[in-house]
């Protein structure tokens, strides 16, 4: 890709705040010449001419962008613009010793309406494997049946309904939630003194499922679900 003047194409900065603004005036640069995935961009040299401050500070930037999955180095092409992985950060991040009880409530309702919004994409993407293996979950989750609930079942079941929506990314958020999920179930059990269970069960679930109708699967799942949105219903914090 042609640089063109570069000082044309980033507005100058103030001294205040290089660091942050330099990373600005990058971002800014990279959208209003359209760059894409695997193109070359300037030295470091001919951006801090650009931008009139030293190398120094450019390569900080830089570094920022790096860190971010934004950029990466290839041998003999220099500094390229890369595919950024946007689970990256949350998968960095994600514990629940790290996050406060705001956080880690609001998250885990954003859990609930992922696990309320799947049906669609599930219903459309289904297998005849992927019921099976659903099959095999609850087949030994009804031989535990001496223990009303398993959180280990519970996590296999629906971690199982995000990957058959074929959905990669989907499937990652959910992965990335599971800490989150695993911590706010604890919790619940320590407040109650046990873990409530909804009356739809996950062999209820893999009925409606046979039955490939949605809105079913919908409400099922809503019915299944019904104790941790009756406290969230009623504000109820951890």
């Amino acid at each position: 890709m042609a640089n063109g003047n570069l000082s044309n194409d980033i507005q100058r900065i103030e001294s205040a705040t290089m660091a942050d603004m330099v990373e600005l005036r990058l971002r800014e640069f990279l959208k209003k010449k359209a760059f894409k995935p695997g193109d070359a961009l300037p030295k470091e040299l001919e951006l801090a001419e650009a931008l009139d401050v030293s190398r120094n500070v450019v390569r900080e930037a830089l570094s920022r962008l790096r860190m971010l999955g934004m950029i990466e180095s290839k041998k003999k092409r220099g500094t390229i613009l890369a595919e950024p992985d946007i689970m990256n950060g949350f998968e960095r991040v994600m514990d629940p010793l790290l996050l406060d009880q705001k956080t880690l409530q609001d998250l885990f309702e954003l859990r609930l309406v992922l696990e309320m919004g799947l049906a669609d994409l599930l219903f459309a993407r289904i297998t005849s494997k992927g019921i099976e293996e659903l099959e095999k979950i609850v087949e030994k989750e009804v031989n535990k049946i001496q223990q009303p609930f398993r959180l280990k079942f519970e996590i296999d079941f629906h971690s199982k309904l995000y990957q058959m929506t074929g959905n990669e990314t989907f499937f990652r958020f959910q992965n990335i939630l599971l800490p989150v999920f695993e911590y706010v179930v604890k919790e619940e059990q320590k407040l109650t003194g046990k873990a409530k269970v909804g009356k739809v069960t996950h062999r209820d679930l893999l009925e409606l499922i046979k039955k490939g109708k949605p809105e079913d699967f919908r409400k099922g799942m809503k019915e299944h679900l019904a104790p941790h949105y009756e406290r969230v219903n009623k504000r109820i914090m951890l």
